[in-house]
Formats: structure tokens, sequence, C-alpha cells
């Protein structure tokens, strides 16, 4: 089991290794799902992500877009996986869970950090969903 300290890690990224990492089989837990940045205009990125929110398609078929960090994580690793419906990529995305903080069993185990201070622009996951 890997488990993942999503502070100051850029999306794309942790998405991808997290993504490659399930598939080889390995259990991934991702904490602070809601400290994981994307980067880029602040401005654009909200706009885009509220143009999707509230595109519907006919009756109630999607995009269903949530606003919950984890879940946002959860759909970008989602992206990164074989056919996530059947097969190796079901099975692998549900070896992946992300969680707002660390929960109490998280707390004394060795994590990996998901990133590195970064200077360009981003914006948080957690700022994204206000």
């Amino acid at each position: 089991m890997k488990i993942i300290d999503g502070k100051e890690a850029i999306m794309g990224r942790l998405a991808s290794y997290a993504a490659k990492e399930a598939l080889r089989g390995e259990e991934i837990v991702i904490l602070n799902s809601e400290k994981v940045i994307i980067t880029g205009n602040r401005k654009s990125i909200k706009e885009d992500f509220e143009e999707k929110r509230t595109r519907i398609g006919s009756g109630q078929k999607g995009p269903k877009i949530s606003r919950s960090p984890q879940k946002i994580l959860k759909r970008a690793i989602r992206g990164m996986l074989p056919d996530h419906r059947k097969g190796r990529g079901k099975e692998a995305f549900g070896r992946i869970k992300c969680y707002v903080g660390i929960p109490k069993q998280f707390e004394a185990s060795k994590k990996i950090s998901g990133g590195k201070e970064i200077k360009s622009k981003f914006i948080t996951i957690g700022e994204l969903k206000k």
C-alpha cells in the first residue's frame, strides 16, 4: 500500500503516478486532496470548471462533476486509466482511495511526499470548490 500526501502536489502528475501504480496492482491512498494544486491561470481554471458543472445533458445524462475535492481528484485519475467501466481499468480504479485531510488510521503511517513548492500560477482544489 502506498500512502501519498497530496499537499502541494500537481494534480496531473499525481494522477498519472496513481493510475500507473494502481495498474501494477498497488493499493493507493491519497491524503489531503483539497491541497492538491492545478497549475495555470486561476481565473480560467475556475471558468472552465464552472462551465463543465453547468453543462447538463438531456434528462439525467452526464456530465456530472462533483465539487468535493476527493471526487475531482479521483475523476482526474479515472481519465488516465484504460476503460474504467470494465477489465483491468475497473479493478485499478477500485484500488484508489482519496481523502480530504488525514484520517486517524493513516496519521502514524509513513507517507510519500507528493509535491514541492511551486512558484508559478496555481489554484488548489480546495479553492476551486468554493
